[in-house]
């Protein structure tokens, strides 16, 4: 099976009318309804979160769970103890028992693929419901009768809303990857399906990660829950990744990430961008360099989309550019390589790119590029993230040719050793007797590594770890910094602060005040950061080779520049990035500091 949640097993799928041995699952207690599913599937040992699960008392549950760990059999079969009880079917009902809520459409789908096989001999409906369909055919089929209903948060609180879905009957609710959920800005729809749902109610929350909105849901929503972590002890990398760091020279990324792609031969890839224009460019780069891929972003259509997913499902392409978003949830089976063209934001973030490869007990690999200016910003997160690893270089112009050699080598030697026609015979025969052996063969060589694009030259780097740079002396938790933009130049804080994020290689939860002077912007950023910040912001940007980015010559103002009559330069009103949470005047600020605050929220995509 391709679907990366099913429970991992190396035997064989087995005929039903098999008479089965009794598996570890049905030792742990699973339903005997769907331990037959799994054991007609050749499935025997659970996996650590579906064990976990399972050995649970029948209460509300919030799990850790990494993405491919069997978490969608895991939730299965809980609901079943509460669904099927002692009964081996589920007699039908008006409302749904049941409700599964995931992030995305493509989540949603392989959901509903899942429990439909699970639950197949209990005679459960399950029926997916997301954006982009037609919500007239959504509420005929869930008037004909579904009792395990799997969604996304738009398009069932557009359900509810239409009185098309009651969830007044149900006896569970899955928020799954809820920390996905969070971060698509999906908490009013979650909210209001919660609350629309009975108080007498199992929930259970499958994470792969639990900050702190995902811990409030929990206390808000769920009655003395269960915390469940398979993984033992602090949080680890995940076992069947290898995680694998390149450094490249400044403005060599995509040259680096040729190599990869190439060294990489045949292997299924997602490169991921941080915003869509980089991956349309990305997209188009590779394209031109002769590489099968295609590309999804957010702003793309959804038919769109499902094309170009079948299109590396099918195997018809061999590389998948994507953002973050865009490829949250996505079923893609057989991915072996994760490659991050754009560094992740976050811990969370590297989770989540990372987990689509090493799914189901295969393994893969999760590589970085990194070029030269981005290294300590890389090394922050791989620090936070629990990774130790070892930089090393791309893989070089030579390397490539080396291994299309030896590939070459190895299939013109098993295609020798297969049987050939009596008409390649006789052209053979032909060929030797009117030229060298060796002549001939040279030629073929030659014509097989002229199909293989050559690897792009790169530049050496020095990948031995960076001497400690000594940060400008910091006033309590922050240090002061000054820009030489200022109200003169029209300076404002809600596009100072991407920018000083963007040269020193820091997020915005780094940042805390800004204030904008008459010719200067001065903006305090996390004295744990201020080393490598000052190292970063100190190298010249040729996009902007005027701006200067230095530790401040002079305490920071107040309050921002203002005329005697209120206003900056061209009638702008001042805009500032306040300390510690608190405006002028007691206003909320547009921008939240550094400390304790999440970015605003996106708009939620059904």
């Amino acid at each position: 099976m391709s679907e990366p949640d099913e429970p991992r097993d190396t035997d064989k799928p087995r005929d039903t009318d098999e008479l089965l041995e009794p598996s570890e699952f049905a030792a742990l207690g699973a339903h005997p309804t769907l331990e037959r599913a799994l054991a007609a599937r050749g499935y025997q040992t659970p996996t650590p979160v579906q064990a976990a699960v399972l050995g649970a008392a029948e209460r509300d549950l919030l799990v850790s769970s990494q993405t491919g760990s069997g978490k969608t059999v895991a939730f299965g079969l809980s609901l079943a103890r509460v669904l099927l009880g002692e009964n081996a079917t589920l007699a039908p009902a008006p409302k749904p028992r049941a409700l599964v809520i995931a992030p995305t459409r493509e989540l949603a789908v392989q959901v509903e693929r899942e429990l439909h096989w699970l639950y197949a001999g209990s005679g459960a409906r399950v029926a997916s419901f997301t954006g982009g369909t037609d919500l007239r055919l959504d509420g005929r089929k869930l008037q004909r009768g579904v009792d395990l209903v799997v969604g996304t948060p738009g398009r069932l609180v557009d359900l509810v809303e239409r009185k098309s879905l009651d969830l007044s009957a149900l006896q569970a609710v899955v928020l799954d990857e809820a920390d996905e959920m969070l971060d698509l800005g999906f908490r009013e729809p979650l909210e209001a399906l919660l609350d629309a749902a009975p108080k007498e109610r199992r929930t259970l929350l499958f994470s792969a990660t639990l900050p702190p909105p995902i811990q409030a849901m929990a206390r808000r929503y769920q009655q003395d829950p269960l915390r469940l972590d398979p993984r033992a002890g602090a949080p680890q990398p995940h076992e069947d990744i290898r995680y694998v760091a390149h450094l490249c020279a400044d403005g060599e990324r995509l040259a680096a990430l040729v190599n990869v792609l190439r060294l990489a031969d045949d292997e299924r890839a997602i490169v991921f961008c941080r915003t869509r224009e980089s991956v349309g460019e990305l997209h188009r780069q590779l394209a031109t360099r002769g590489f099968l891929v295609t590309a999804i972003s957010g702003e793309r259509a959804q038919d769109e989309r499902t094309r170009a997913l079948e299109a590396i499902r099918q195997g018809r392409v061999r590389v998948l550019v994507a953002t973050n978003v865009a490829a949250r949830g996505l079923d893609l089976p057989d991915v072996g390589l994760v490659v991050h063209a754009d560094l992740p934001d976050n811990p969370d973030a590297l989770t989540h790119r990372s987990g689509r490869t090493g799914r189901a007990g295969k393994k893969g690999v999760s590589t970085f590029i990194v070029e030269r200016g981005q290294r300590r910003r890389a090394e922050r997160l791989f620090h936070d993230a629990h990774l130790k690893l070892r930089w090393t270089a791309a893989p070089s112009a030579a390397a490539i040719a080396a291994h299309d050699r030896e590939r070459v080598r190895v299939e013109l030697g098993t295609a020798a050793a297969a049987p050939s026609s009596d008409a390649a015979r006789m052209l053979a025969a032909q060929l030797l007797a009117e030229h060298d052996a060796t002549a001939i063969i040279a030629a073929l060589v030659d014509r097989a590594l002229a199909e293989r694009p050559a690897g792009e030259t790169l530049a050496p780097v020095d990948v031995q770890p960076m001497a400690a740079s000594r940060a400008p002396a910091p006033s309590g938790e922050m240090v002061l910094f000054q820009v030489n933009l200022g109200a003169k130049d029209r300076a404002e804080a809600n596009w100072i602060l991407p920018l000083v994020c963007r040269r020193g290689a820091i997020t915005r939860r780094e940042v805390g005040a800004i204030r904008v002077a008459r010719d200067r912007t001065f903006f305090e950023v996390a004295a744990k950061a201020a080393a490598d910040f000052a190292a970063n912001a100190a190298e010249r940007d040729p996009r902007a080779p005027h701006v200067r980015i230095e530790p401040a010559t002079e305490p920071m103002p107040a309050r921002s520049f203002q005329t005697p009559h209120g206003k900056l330069p061209h009638g702008k009103t001042p805009h500032e990035r306040p300390a510690h949470g608190k405006a002028p005047h007691g206003k909320t600020p547009h921008h939240k500091p550094a400390h304790g605050h999440n970015p605003p929220r996106r708009k939620p995509k059904h």
